[in-house]
């Protein structure tokens, strides 16, 4: 996006907040469930099926994102993809996201406008009907973004994580490690000493380019989590923070052992093992017919001592917290 004249580009603390809301608003679709949107005190959203599925999640400066490699528009479609991705893991189709901002002043207003791009673009791409339909804004030393996401199960029954049973197929939609071989390479090639440097990418190939989108701007298979959930999925969640991590926290809600197929995890298995922040769906199915886009990379045991095999070996693997130990993400 071109730079814009700094009068023409102000600095947030320098404009009134009812231009900062509508320069949002702007480039923000509605929402196809919206039935009072933005402008008063609270959205209506219809919910056709008489239940709602909610959840949020909070990106802040630092911890979960860093500006020197992470646009406004990267940070937007992230920010969405992640909340979307939950509702999905659920078997709900997203209908509204409500956000919740904290802004330096000195942040300019061209950084908040491609913000709401990003969510625009995400939910038309991701979970086309969904948008955002209201939220907050405020000042802070530090960017926060926290997205609260709606979602309709349209008369199903919710998928959780507790429903996996012996004998069930394990399976997975989506990639696995790629997001985090994308954060290897900003650890790694776009760092001065410790500070965080900009990406050039005409440095990457184009495995590194393509994991590198992975981790900034995540694609989660949003629509699969109803299909999984028609097809009958018996359990699912979002693989927020590394396959190993999660298979184990649904194996220990559900009271089984799952048991991973090594050779399924793709060329870098400890990669696919401890790396986050791909948003894979995670399912088990029990009749051993899987919906299209999803492939068994396990299956579900009676409970043993382990709650987590890897061709019949425990895993013993951590999630993924790069942002706590940068060595784990250059590694």
């Amino acid at each position: 996006m071109p730079s814009r004249p700094e009068d023409d580009d102000p600095r947030l603390g320098d404009i009134s907040e009812g231009r900062i809301l509508q320069a949002i608003l702007a480039r923000t679709a509605p929402a196809s469930h919206t039935l009072i949107g933005p402008g008063d005190d609270a959205a209506v959203i219809a919910a056709p099926s008489g239940t709602v599925v909610a959840t949020t999640d909070t990106l802040v400066h630092g911890p979960d994102f860093r500006l020197a490699w992470s646009s406004g528009y990267d940070l937007g479609w992230k920010a969405a993809a992640v909340n979307l991705a939950d509702v999905a893991a659920m078997g709900a189709r997203p209908t509204a996201l409500l956000v919740a901002l904290a802004v330096p002043r000195d942040l300019r207003l061209s950084f908040v406008e491609r913000l709401a791009d990003g969510f625009s673009d995400a939910c038309a791409a991701l979970a086309p009907g969904c948008g955002v339909v209201g939220g907050d804004l405020t000042v802070s030393d530090t960017l926060t973004v926290a997205v609260t996401a709606l979602g309709d199960l349209e008369g199903r029954a919710a998928v959780t994580r507790s429903g996996a049973r012996p004998g069930d197929a394990v399976a997975v939609a989506g990639e696995l490690g790629h997001a985090a071989r994308g954060l290897t390479v900003l650890f790694g090639r776009f760092r001065d000493g410790e500070t965080p440097v900009a990406v050039d990418t005409a440095l990457l190939a184009d495995g590194e380019r393509a994991a590198l989108s992975a981790q900034l701007r995540p694609a989660p298979p949003i629509g699969l989590g109803p299909v999984a959930a028609v097809a009958g999925a018996t359990a699912m969640m979002d693989i927020s923070d590394g396959l190993a991590l999660d298979a184990r926290r649904m194996a220990e809600a559900s009271g089984v052992t799952i048991a991973l197929d090594g050779d399924a995890l793709g060329d870098n298995r400890e990669r696919a093992l401890a790396g986050g922040e791909d948003h894979a769906l995670l399912a088990t199915f029990s009749d051993g017919v899987l919906p299209p886009g999803f492939r068994v990379i396990g299956t579900v045991l009676p409970r043993g001592a382990e709650a987590l095999l890897c061709d019949g070996v425990p895993v013993d693997v951590a999630g993924w917290d790069p942002y706590r130990d940068w060595d784990s993400a250059s590694g």
